[in-house]
């Protein structure tokens, strides 16, 4: 199905397949939006991710960022979980496209609008101290307790506080250094100074498969397979490895072999089903969703 109104479940997932810089003045009045949505509800949220490092960094929205991304904290500023379905709903009422899903560590609202994604977060807190921050990151709950307010895009928008912490927690302590490229494993070697991740599977939970191949659709033996912060495999003599994987979620997936290696920072995995990874040789890093359900 192609998509015609970009504000529908084909142009939701042509957003996340085929990554596009969002138009500023679009994403001004997408956040704008949100922020009257947001509002009228009496729900305070916080900018998220690249949003709030555009916002903290550059008082504007990163070039080359291809979303919105906005937070909030179950427990925090008054939000409770009854209120998210309301939220939601205003978001339908004002055109977009909202996919919601829920994990024990989150509740995340997809939405788009006008070919513009804006993806809200619903945060549970953990262990009373914590937030789990994509991709396998925890974050003091503490942040996002007492928001900082910031001039942005020509109204007030609020951001983790101090903000400094949340954008090295998340990108580094290089987060002041613009980076189309290559920031991904600055964000990895902050997943290595968190805690481990544990993940609570019940018996019999259904494995994700992933087969790796080369350039010539051939499989890959031996081949190191990465999802950041869960696990680490190798694959097996036809090319494929398991991951004992929660909850359907972005992930992010590290594939070596021989000289090659690819960061996938971001990858939708399902517990149960199989995936394919083929190396795109005009695109060796950067994609997203790079690979196929079989």
């Amino acid at each position: 199905m192609v998509s015609e109104s970009g504000s529908d479940e084909a142009a939701l997932l042509k957003s996340y397949e085929n990554l596009q810089s969002i138009d500023p003045e679009a994403a001004k009045e997408r956040l704008k939006e949100a922020k009257e949505i947001m509002d009228g509800l009496g729900v305070p949220f916080w900018l998220r991710q690249g949003t709030c490092l555009g916002a903290v960094r550059d008082n504007d929205f990163i070039p080359w960022d291809d979303d919105i991304d906005l937070g909030c904290v179950i427990g925090l500023n008054g939000l409770t979980e009854d209120q998210i379905d309301p939220i939601v709903e205003g978001f339908r009422e004002q055109g977009y496209f909202v996919e919601v899903e829920h994990s024990d560590r989150e509740i995340s609202a997809g939405m788009i609008k006008n070919s513009v994604r804006v993806d809200l977060t619903f945060f549970q807190i953990i262990d009373d101290d914590s937030i789990f921050h994509f991709p396998m990151i925890w974050m003091p709950a503490r942040l996002f307790a007492n928001l900082k307010p910031i001039e942005f895009m020509g109204d007030i928008h609020f951001v983790p506080n101090p903000p400094e912490e949340y954008l090295e927690t998340k990108y580094g302590p290089n987060w002041t250094t613009p980076k189309q490229e290559g920031y991904e494993r600055d964000v990895f070697a902050q997943i290595a100074k968190a805690p481990a991740s544990v993940f609570e599977t019940a018996p019999g939970h259904p494995l994700t498969m992933i087969r790796i191949l080369d350039l010539q659709n051939e499989v890959v033996v031996d081949a190191e397979v990465s999802i950041v912060g869960v696990a680490d495999a190798r694959t097996d003599g036809e090319g494929c490895v398991e991951f004992n994987l929660p909850y359907k979620d972005f992930y992010a997936v590290v594939v070596k072999h021989g000289e090659h290696e690819e960061i996938l920072y971001q990858e939708i995995l399902n517990p149960g089903n199989s995936y394919t990874y083929t190396p795109d040789p005009a695109r060796p890093n950067g994609r997203y969703i790079a690979m196929r359900e079989e």
